[in-house]
């Protein structure tokens, strides 16, 4: 189902800029960022990059389609178009269970850092508070999503410009530590190897460009699109190279760790008052703005979906809600359950879950460079572009197999590609079966002739 623009898509593309910034730093960036040092120390840097210029092409690729022909299924409707209705069926399946699953641990961390104030708190009342808040921004609309997520992106833009200021206050000496900082004697103290395993972590940190391509169907002016990310991707680069370049200029790399997040540990030299909770703050900002994008993303493909028959049908029905109702109880449900299974589940076993859906995030964008090169017909050099795009993915997936920690997250995606990769065959068979036009009979029910 296209979506034109009309008088109802007001949206200007700077605003959407300011929503690619909203919805993609999180806790991928405030605390992966810290693993991405300690797995390869200030060479980090080199990663961030690599991973900016990647996700770059990616959503050029995704704009470009965009501005040619604005789909409200963004990527899974263009997947089906490039290549079939299997993909755009996987596509938003994986799509779909991979940002439910990440959820429940984004909760949690949003839990985590909340005890920080208040200690004697089970998490799981925090989780369902932040559960709750982030349905209720769901039914405000895509509009009104868009002006909480560049309240949201000021913040959090706003939190590590403070960074950034006070980290050069402590390079000139304005304020005094513990250890006076210094330029790092090893930039690759782990090899190529470390810098490689790093990649992954560094593309999490650009986690959310695929959300940014559902809401550009709201552009006022379509072809803006690819200025939007351009100047999105610009600032977000800008924030990570140099804010991880302060941070590893004050610390050793040694320091960084998946507990805390990177800014804090940076600071810790530094007896600066309220520090910790400013950036505690922007941790809970930035993991719930993320979260309520996630929410927005999954039930807009779900309603993709069942518009395409590749899901139930009564998903797509409108109501009062900015929502479709049974689309908006499903992702309530989707987000219970994702909670239960991070409370319930050992640590470890739903690490590598979230890992491995992580990396089915990354398979997404895969695909979205496939149907850009297939459906635009591109020049020399976006050809290029787009085929450097695939291989950053590729080195980003398989460092994961140089990680123990990550490695088990691998073979879970692979799982789980695999099993939506089964279901789309058996119903390939099922759509080649029938004789009903039109999109999708998947569950719509076929009329006797």
């Amino acid at each position: 189902m296209s979506t034109t623009s009309s008088k109802n898509n007001e949206m200007k593309w700077w605003q959407l800029s300011l929503f690619g910034v909203g919805c993609t730093i999180g806790t991928g960036f405030f605390l992966g960022s810290g693993i991405a040092i300690k797995s390869t120390g200030a060479s980090v840097l080199i990663a961030f990059i690599v991973a900016a210029i990647g996700t770059y092409f990616v959503f050029d690729a995704l704009a470009k389609m965009t501005a040619k022909k604005p789909e409200k299924g963004a990527f899974r409707t263009y997947a089906k178009k490039a290549y079939g209705r299997w993909a755009g069926f996987s596509i938003g399946w994986i799509y779909w269970s991979s940002e439910m699953l990440i959820m429940g641990s984004q909760l949690t961390a949003l839990s985590i850092f909340t005890r920080f104030w208040f200690p004697t708190i089970p998490l799981w009342v925090f989780a369902a508070i932040y559960a709750v808040l982030g349905l209720a921004v769901l039914l405000v609309g895509s509009k009104g999503l868009n002006r909480l997520e560049n309240i949201f992106a000021l913040i959090k833009i706003a939190a590590i410009t403070m960074f950034i200021v006070i980290a050069c206050f402590a390079i000139f000496g304005i304020i005094d530590g513990t250890r006076e900082p210094s330029v790092p004697a090893n930039y690759f103290p782990k090899g190529l190897l470390g810098l490689w395993s790093a990649l992954i972590f560094a593309y999490y940190a650009f986690g959310g460009i695929e959300v940014m391509g559902l809401m550009a169907t709201q552009l006022n002016n379509p072809k803006e699109a690819p200025k939007a990310g351009k100047i999105m991707l610009m600032l977000l680069t800008f924030i990570y190279v140099v804010s991880i370049g302060l941070a590893v200029y004050l610390v050793s790399w040694r320091t960084f760790n998946s507990k805390e997040s990177t800014f804090v540990l940076a600071l810790k030299n530094y007896k600066i008052p309220y520090i910790a909770d400013i950036f505690n703050g922007a941790l809970i900002i930035a993991g719930f703005s993320t979260m309520v994008a996630a929410l927005f993303g999954v039930t807009t493909i779900l309603v993709s979906l069942a518009q395409d028959g590749d899901a139930p049908p009564f998903f797509a029905n409108k109501g009062r809600l900015k929502v479709p109702l049974p689309a908006f109880i499903l992702s309530a449900v989707g987000l219970v359950s994702s909670i239960v299974m991070s409370l319930l589940m050992p640590d470890s076993i739903y690490e590598f879950i979230t890992t491995g859906a992580g990396l089915m995030l990354l398979y997404n964008w895969m695909f979205i460079l496939l149907s850009a090169n297939r459906l635009l017909q591109p020049n020399y050099i976006d050809r290029a572009k787009y085929y450097v795009g695939m291989l950053f993915i590729i080195l980003a997936v398989s460092g994961t197999i140089l990680s123990k920690e990550l490695r088990p997250g691998f073979f879970i995606s692979l799982g789980f590609v695999v099993a939506i990769a089964v279901v789309a065959l058996i119903m390939h068979a099922v759509w080649k079966r029938s004789d009903t036009k039109g999109p999708g009979t998947m569950f719509v029910k076929l009329e006797k002739p």
